[in-house]
C-alpha cells in the first residue's frame, strides 16, 4: 500500500497510533496484529535513479578487498514484524525529553527558559521538514507503510495528537510554572494593561520611532487578495470598521521578524531592545512585540474603528529538493530552490486562544489548511522568542560558567601563546573532546597555523556548517593568499544553512580557493581536514577527523570528538577520499576509514555479526554505540541477532531510536540510554569487543575495535551522504572512549531509559536514593581539575 487512501483493511475508526501509558507519557511503539508478529518486516528500499547511481559509482565504489562475511546460523527464526518503533513518533518522545528539562525545577531558571525555546524551535523544524515531507509524499501517492507497520495516515494522526498534547503542555509549563518564577526574580513578561501609565507613555514614543516605520498593513478586499503569509512569521489578523459605511474589513499586519520579539522596559520605565549584556536587575518587564503593535493599530488604520485583532502563525514546507542530475550548476539551482522554499504549502496553523470563529474560519479557508493542522494555544505564540529572556545576564539563574581548556597534549607548558600544533601531533595522536577541550586552541589553531606556515603546501577541508564570522574560512582564505593549494568542499545542501554556505562558497572562490560541492546525489557530511607539509624527511600529512562541524560557536555547545593525527595510513585515506570528492577515484581503498555510502553500514553490520559469532563460540562479546539517532533497520536487525546470540549491547542515543530494547526473545541483552543537558550530545562512537578478523589498518589484532566519526545510524547517513568513521588505535584513547560510554550507561548517571513499549523512563535517582550524577557536569569538573600545563582558553 502506498497511502492511506488505498488501505481498505483499516477499520472505520482506527485506534490512534499515539498512545499514553498510565503515567501520561507518550508511547512510540508500533501497533500490529498478533498474526503479524512472527513475519519478517522489511523497509521499502529507496530507489535511486540509475544514471545518478552510476555517476556516484564513478567517484565512490564498494571496497570489498578485506571483507569477510561472518555466516549466521541457518536455522534462525524470522524476526518479529513489530520490532521497530516509528521514527516520527520516536522523535516526538525526544522533544518530550527536552520539555522535561524545562519542567525540571532543579535546573537554573533561565536554563529552563532556554529549554522552552529549544523545544519550540525543534518542533518548528520537525513540522517544516518531517511533517511536510510526509504530507508531500502522501499527496503525490508515493508514501509507503513505515518500517513500524504504521500507514502514513496513522503516522500523521499520531503526530497530530502527540504534537497537540506536547504544545499544550509546553504552554502550561511556561504560564503556570516558569513565568511566575521569573516574576519572583524580578523578570516579568507582562500585558500592555499591566504597565504603569509612565511606561505606556514611553512605549508610545518607542512605537512611533522604532516600530511604526517598519510596519505594512495589508487589506483584503476585491482589489487586494489575501496576502502571502511567510513561514514562521507572527501575524495580527485585524478586523476594522468603516464608521461612515458601516462595513467591516479584514487586514493582516506582519510582526517584523527583524525587530526584537520582546520589548524590554527597565526599572525607570525606559523601553529598549533586550540585550544579553544588560544586567537582569535593570530590566524590569518584557512586553511581547505583537501586543505593542496591537495597542497602536489605530495608527495603521486612521479613520477606521478597530473591532478585533488576533495573533496567528503559519508553518510551511521549507525543505528543499534539487534534482542534481538535471542541474547544470548546482549553486544556481540551490539559489532558485531557496527562493521557492518561501512559497511552500502550509503544514501548521497556530492561533491564539480566544480567536473569533469567523476569523478562524477565514484563516483556515484562505491558507488552505485542514482542521487537523490547526493548533489553538495561549498567547504569546512563538516561544522560540524566549531566547532573549534566557540571555539575560543573571549568573545565579544560569549554569555555572565554564571555560574550555587546551588539551593537555597541546599545552605541555602553560602559556598565553598557542603551542606548535604540528610538533604536538608528531609526538602522538591527539583525541579531542569538545567542548571540554577548546576548539579554538586545537582545531582552529591547527588550521590557522597551517595557513601561515611557509612549510605547508596544501590544505583540504570539508565545510558542512560554519559560523557567520568563521575563523576557519578566514584561515583558508589566508592560505590561498599565501599561495598554498587550498581545496574547500562546501556542502551547499546543509539544511537551513544553504544560503550561508552559498555566500561562503562565493567568498572562497573569489579568494582563489578551489571550491567543489561534492558528489551529485550525495551530501558531504564527513568532517575532515588534511594539511600537507614539507619537512626535512619529506612530505608529511596532518589530519583531523571529527564528529562535529567546523563551527566555533556550536563547538562550545555540542559534545563532539575529533582526532588529530599524522599517521601515514590516515593521511593516505584522507588523500584518497578528497580525490574521490573532487575528482574520480572509484577504486580507492582505505586503511583506517569506513566511508559511506559504501562501507559504513556493511562494515558495522560485519562487526556486529562478528560479535554474535564470538558469543556463540563462548567468547566475550559486546557492542557499545553512542549516536544521535538509531533508525537504520539493517543495523538494528544485526543488533537484535547479536542480542539473541548473547552479545551485550549498550546504546546511548540522544534523539530518535527505532530499536525496542528488553523484548523477551529479541532484545533482552540490549540497553538504551539517552542523555540531554547543558550541552547537545553530538559525538558518534562505535566500539566492538573483538578486532580479530577483517580489522582495518594498524591497531590491536585482538581486543576492542573503536571508531569515531560523522555517521549516525540513519538511512540518510548511510545511503545518501558521504560519511567517514576513523578507527582509534591508541590504547589509552580506546579506554577513554569506552569509559565515556560506560559512564553514560551507569546506574549512577542521570539518563532516560528506553522501555520495551517505546516510552522513556527518566532515571535521576540512584538505588541508594541519592541524586544521579550529571555526566556533563562531572566532565566539566574533571577538566577544571586538570594538572598544570592545561591552559584555560575560550
Amino acid at each position: 500500500m502506498t497511502s492511506s487512501s488505498t488501505d481498505r483493511s483499516a477499520p472505520a475508526r482506527p485506534r490512534s497510533a499515539r498512545q499514553r501509558d498510565d503515567r501520561g507519557r507518550f508511547v512510540a511503539a508500533a501497533t500490529t496484529t498478533t498474526s503479524e508478529t512472527r513475519a519478517t518486516a522489511k523497509a521499502t528500499p529507496r530507489r535511486m535513479d540509475p544514471e545518478l547511481a552510476a555517476h556516484i559509482a564513478e567517484h565512490i565504489a564498494e571496497d570489498v578487498g578485506d571483507r569477510q562475511v561472518v555466516a549466521a546460523p541457518a536455522d534462525l527464526e524470522p524476526l518479529p514484524r513489530d520490532r521497530f518503533a516509528d521514527r516520527e513518533l520516536s522523535w516526538l518522545t525526544f522533544n518530550e525529553r527536552v520539555l522535561e528539562l524545562a519542567e525540571d525545577t532543579r535546573l537554573p531558571l533561565l536554563e529552563r527558559v532556554r529549554f522552552l525555546a529549544i523545544f519550540a524551535s525543534n518542533l518548528d523544524e520537525f513540522f517544516m521538514v518531517r511533517v511536510a515531507g510526509l504530507k508531500r509524499r502522501m499527496a503525490t501517492g508515493i508514501a509507503v507503510t513505515a518500517a513500524s507497520g504504521l500507514s502514513p495516515r496513522r503516522v500523521l494522526e499520531g503526530i497530530g495528537e502527540g504534537a497537540q498534547n506536547l504544545m499544550a503542555r509546553h504552554a502550561e509549563v511556561f504560564h503556570r510554572d516558569v513565568q511566575p518564577q521569573l516574576a519572583d526574580e524580578g523578570i516579568t513578561i507582562v500585558h500592555w494593561d499591566e504597565l504603569a501609565d509612565k511606561e505606556q507613555q514611553r512605549l508610545h514614543k518607542f512605537f512611533r520611532k522604532q516600530i511604526f516605520p517598519v510596519l505594512t498593513p495589508l487589506a483584503v478586499d476585491p482589489a487586494h487578495p489575501f496576502p502571502y503569509i511567510s513561514g514562521l512569521s507572527l501575524n495580527l489578523a485585524v478586523v476594522v470598521l468603516n464608521p461612515i459605511t458601516g462595513k467591516e474589513h479584514f487586514a493582516r499586519v506582519k510582526v517584523p521578524p527583524l525587530l526584537p520579539r520582546f520589548i524590554a522596559v527597565d526599572d525607570r520605565g525606559r523601553p529598549s531592545a533586550p540585550t544579553p549584556t544588560q544586567k537582569g536587575g535593570t530590566q524590569k518587564s518584557f512586553v511581547p512585540l505583537e501586543e505593542v503593535i496591537a495597542q497602536h493599530l489605530d495608527h495603521l488604520f486612521p479613520g477606521m474603528e478597530v473591532r478585533e485583532h488576533h495573533t496567528f502563525r503559519v508553518t510551511r514546507n521549507e525543505d528543499v529538493e534539487v534534482e542534481e542530475d538535471d542541474a547544470e550548476n548546482l549553486l544556481q539551482a540551490m539559489e532558485k530552490e531557496l527562493l521557492r522554499r518561501r512559497f511552500g504549502p502550509p503544514v501548521r496553523l497556530e492561533l491564539a486562544e480566544g480567536i473569533s470563529p469567523r476569523i478562524r474560519e477565514l484563516l483556515v479557508r484562505e491558507l488552505g489548511v485542514v482542521e487537523e493542522e490547526v493548533y489553538e494555544l495561549p498567547a504569546p505564540l512563538d516561544l522560540t522568542g524566549l531566547n532573549v529572556i534566557a540571555d539575560i545576564d543573571r549568573a545565579e539563574l544560569h549554569y555555572p560558567p565554564f571555560v574550555p581548556t587546551t588539551h593537555r597534549q597541546l599545552a605541555e607548558v602553560e602559556s598565553a601563546m598557542p603551542g606548535d600544533v604540528f610538533a604536538a601531533i608528531r609526538e602522538r595522536d591527539v583525541l579531542l573532546h569538545h567542548p571540554y577541550d577548546s576548539f579554538s586552541t586545537s582545531v582552529q589553531t591547527f588550521l590557522e597555523q597551517a595557513a601561515t606556515d611557509p612549510k605547508v603546501l596544501a590544505i583540504k577541508q570539508t565545510l558542512y556548517r560554519t559560523s557567520g564570522d568563521s575563523p576557519i574560512v578566514d584561515a583558508l582564505i589566508d592560505a590561498a593568499d599565501a599561495g598554498k593549494q587550498v581545496l574547500a568542499l562546501v556542502e551547499i545542501k546543509a539544511r537551513f544553512d544553504e544560503q550561508a554556505n552559498i555566500s561562503w562558497a562565493r567568498k572562497l572562490e573569489e579568494a582563489g580557493v578551489h571550491v567543489v560541492y561534492g558528489i551529485v546525489g550525495l551530501k558531504t557530511h564527513c568532517k575532515l581536514s588534511l594539511v600537507v607539509r614539507q619537512e626535512s624527511d619529506g612530505l608529511r600529512r596532518y589530519c583531523h577527523v571529527g564528529t562535529g562541524n567546523y563551527h566555533p560557536k556550536t563547538a562550545r555547545l555540542y559534545t563532539d570528538h575529533g582526532l588529530l593525527t599524522c599517521d601515514p595510513d590516515v593521511g593516505q585515506d584522507l588523500t584518497r577520499l578528497f580525490n574521490q570528492l573532487s575528482g574520480y577515484a572509484p577504486q580507492s581503498r582505505f586503511h583506517r576509514l569506513l566511508v559511506a555510502p559504501r562501507t559504513v553500514r556493511s562494515g558495522l553490520v560485519e562487526r556486529i555479526d562478528r560479535e554474535a559469532a564470538a558469543a556463540r563460540a563462548g567468547h566475550e562479546a559486546w557492542v557499545k554505540i553512542k549516536v544521535n539517532s538509531a533508525v537504520d533497520e539493517a543495523t538494528i536487525d544485526a543488533l537484535y541477532r547479536a542480542s539473541q546470540a548473547g552479545v551485550s549491547v549498550d546504546l546511548v542515543v540522544r534523539g530518535i531510536c527505532a530499536l525496542r530494547p528488553g523484548v523477551p526473545g529479541l532484545s533482552e541483552n540490549i540497553r538504551v540510554r539517552s542523555i540531554l543537558g547543558r550541552f547537545l550530545e553530538h559525538s558518534r562512537i562505535y566500539a566492538f569487543a573483538n578486532s580479530a578478523g577483517p580489522a582495518i589498518g594498524e591497531g590491536p589484532e585482538t581486543g576492542p575495535e573503536v571508531f569515531i566519526g560523522s555517521a549516525d545510524l540513519m538511512h540518510r547517513n548511510l545511503d545518501r551522504r558521504v560519511e567517514a568513521l576513523v578507527r582509534i588505535v591508541d590504547p589509552g584513547q580506546i579506554a577513554e572512549l569506552l569509559d565515556l560510554v560506560d559512564a553514560s550507561m551507569s546506574p549512577d548517571t542521570a539518563t532516560w531509559i528506553l522501555q520495551p513499549d517505546g516510552t522513556w523512563e527518566r532515571h535521576d535517582v540512584t538505588a541508594d536514593g541519592e541524586p544521579a550524577a550529571d555526566l556533563q557536569a562531572v566532565l566539566v569538573d574533571r577538566h577544571r581539575r586538570r594538572p598544570p600545563g592545561a591552559g584555560a582558553q575560550v
